[in-house]
């Protein structure tokens, strides 16, 4: 008999997911996983016998829980479930999945409301490090409602700020974890970066290609697809991700000059098909290497000199607009520190109740 577990499904950022408190999943990460795949319907193209939506972004799932971590209010397990493969990882984070997390959280009393604005502190399992998070809780209660609009969503809803202080080789444990700023996979120049994501940063030209096709254009460009993956299993050993076969990360991201005013245009790969927009902590990462002065990306870049600590704003150029990145960073030893950088989402609820595994 199936069972039914409470379940609230939240479109946060870009992306959807079904949203678990901890304590309503099973412990044992076998058995957890099995249920997933089940709920999600996967694995199978069409996910036509689950709650998942036929897409790597709306494939999603966030374990959440009270943390007993000093410092910190909320614990947050990002689970990807594979659509059309059997696999559940906890390889990466998700900022998108990460805005609605604060507000589950006090739906289900594992978190307080403080005052009309409310910001907790959220233990991002799978990388160790903590964002800040703050949202609107008019009252003391939460809403989804509001004026904020991000590229990729239609409408406004309630503004999301989040920071991500400690973001920097979160995963690969540097910022640059082949101790370069450029790469060579295949002849084609690379930056390798982690700033709360690993990517490769890769030249768009480089592949034959503008960097300004559409998702589906570059989805049906077989040979393109099949070199990424040769780039991306060459650069996984060497940002210390091991053997990536069967992981999403590194993500693949090529880029060009800026098209429509931003700072830089990107096309991300998740990592085999095309990103209907960039992920958030993709997008930091990006932002990060478009200030490394021998990288690719920089070369391609406009962005306003940086010679001292300042805040600047990065807007990455994605299939679905734009989105901006907030840094404070400063200069040293040839290179650059980011101090703190952040993003604004949105999140909306969109149904709670049971599903069944």
């Amino acid at each position: 008999m199936s069972r039914a577990i409470p379940c609230t499904l939240i479109r946060g950022g870009t992306s959807k997911g079904a949203f678990f408190v901890a304590g309503d999943l099973p412990e044992a990460a076998a058995e957890r996983d099995a249920l997933l795949l089940r709920i999600m319907g996967s694995p199978d193209p069409r996910q036509i016998d689950g709650i998942g939506g036929a897409d790597p972004l709306t494939s999603k799932v966030a374990v959440v829980s009270r943390s007993d971590r000093p410092g910190v209010d909320i614990d947050y397990l990002f689970l990807q479930v594979f659509v059309d493969q059997a696999i559940v990882t906890d390889r990466q984070n998700c900022g998108n999945i990460l805005a609605g997390v604060a507000q589950f959280a006090m739906e289900k009393g594992l978190a307080r409301a403080s005052g009309d604005r409310t910001e907790l502190t959220v233990y991002m399992v799978n990388s160790g490090q903590v964002a800040e998070v703050a949202v609107e809780t008019p009252g003391g209660e939460v809403t989804y409602e509001g004026d904020a609009c991000i590229d990729g969503v239609p409408g406004t809803a309630a503004p999301v700020l989040q920071n991500f202080p400690e973001a920097a080789g979160s995963t690969c444990g540097a910022l640059l974890p082949t101790g370069r700023s450029v790469d060579s996979f295949d002849g084609v120049e690379a930056t390798c970066i982690d700033n709360g994501m690993p990517v490769v940063v890769l030249p768009a030209a480089a592949f034959g290609i503008r960097g300004y096709e559409s998702r589906e254009e570059l989805d049906a460009n077989g040979p393109l697809k099949e070199k990424l993956e040769s780039i991306r299993l060459q650069a996984g050993p060497r940002m210390n991700l091991g053997d990536v076969r069967e992981k999403t990360v590194p993500k693949m991201t090529l880029v060009a000059p800026p098209g429509q005013g931003g700072a830089i245009s990107s096309r991300t790969f998740i990592p085999h098909r095309c990103h209907a927009s960039i992920g958030v902590l993709g997008a930091l990462s990006v932002a990060t290497a478009c200030m490394l002065a021998d990288g690719p990306a920089a070369r391609l870049s406009r962005l306003p000199a940086v010679t001292e600590a300042i805040d600047i704003t990065v807007p990455v150029e994605h299939p679905a607009g734009q989105t901006g990145v907030v840094m404070r960073v400063r200069r040293a030893d040839g290179g650059i520190i980011v101090k703190r950088a952040g993003i604004l989402r949105t999140a909306r609820k969109l149904f709670e109740g049971v599903v069944f595994g």
